[in-house]
């Protein structure tokens, strides 16, 4: 069988990776399993100087899901650059740095250090719910998106992955935009502004007092937007929302996701990305599937 899959010009071994800000730097999880089976490693997000995110409590769990109100908590580029990148250059595994900025020129800033460093990737985060500055403007403005890819993509030739918002009220067309302007990739969803309040005190569980609703509950949403991004572009969707196993990814690849991403799964199973990496081998023995290509829009509507 041949699982591999093409993002710009990054080959991974196989379409499964993991969700930024579910899975740490990877470090954390490799007493777990071995990173190397993965098609790539999506660290959490890095922004130019390190951040402490928001107070807590910051999480909470919901009915088929959780809250999340982290704050974007980092150790910022040159941490990262000399304390977690070192390790992940242990595995033969992708690795995809996701970075968020307040300007095009700290996305730009930190898009060169990263290729320069020797990253396989770099997804911009223009979709984070819980933060009160960030890239988000740039997910909802189809001028400052295309504007901000424009930017990066000239300063660097890494494969470049645009993590767009749910927020957007025309996904497709946010999706084109940002083919258009050089990206190698769309990634989608990002987690959904929610809330939860306890009756007994009356206030918002989150000291945030909203935050980014991820898990089951959001899976159908996000198998929606990603069939609406893939009809749009040429370019690779990475579809994420959701996936807790290997029949959820199986869903999202047929909606059209070239890759899909693991992320609350990561919570509750921390071996989840590997077993959705082996439940689409076996679904793949199962059906005679050859190329996992094969399965990509594979939709029959």
């Amino acid at each position: 069988m041949n699982t591999n899959v093409t993002i710009g010009n990054l080959t991974l071994k196989n379409p499964v990776m993991t969700a930024s800000g579910t899975f740490g730097y990877g470090e954390e999880y490799s007493e777990f399993f071995d990173l190397g089976r993965l098609g790539a490693v999506v660290v959490k997000g890095i922004s130019l100087k390190p951040m402490e995110g928001n107070p807590p409590p910051r999480l909470a769990e919901t009915p088929c899901g959780m809250l999340n109100a982290i704050g974007l908590q980092n150790v910022g580029l040159k941490r990262f650059i000399k304390e977690k990148l070192p390790f992940m250059r242990n595995y033969d595994t992708a690795l995809i740095v996701n970075i968020l900025g307040t300007s095009v020129s700290e996305y730009v800033r930190l898009s060169k250090s990263l290729s320069d460093a020797g990253v396989d990737a770099i997804e911009l985060n223009v979709s984070c719910p819980n933060v009160k500055r960030g890239g988000i403007e740039f997910g909802i403005d189809k001028k400052a998106l295309r504007r901000l890819v424009l930017n990066v993509r000239k300063a660097v030739g890494t494969a470049l992955i645009v993590k767009l918002s749910p927020k957007a009220s025309d996904i497709g067309g946010f999706a084109k935009i940002a083919e258009d302007a050089g990206a190698d990739a769309v990634s989608l969803i990002n987690t959904i502004p929610a809330m939860a309040i306890d009756i007994r005190t009356r206030r918002p569980v989150l000291s945030n007092i909203t935050g980014g609703l991820s898990g089951p509950a959001v899976k159908p949403i996000a198998l929606r937007m990603v069939w609406e991004a893939a009809k749009a572009v040429g370019i690779p969707v990475i579809g994420m929302g959701g996936i807790m196993n290997a029949v959820d990814a199986v869903e999202f690849m047929l909606a059209g996701a070239t890759a899909v991403a693991v992320g609350t799964a990561n919570f509750v199973n921390p071996a989840a990305a590997l077993e959705v990496v082996e439940g689409i081998e076996a679904y793949m023995r199962e059906t005679g599937t050859e190329d996992v290509k094969d399965i990509i829009k594979g939709l029959i509507c």
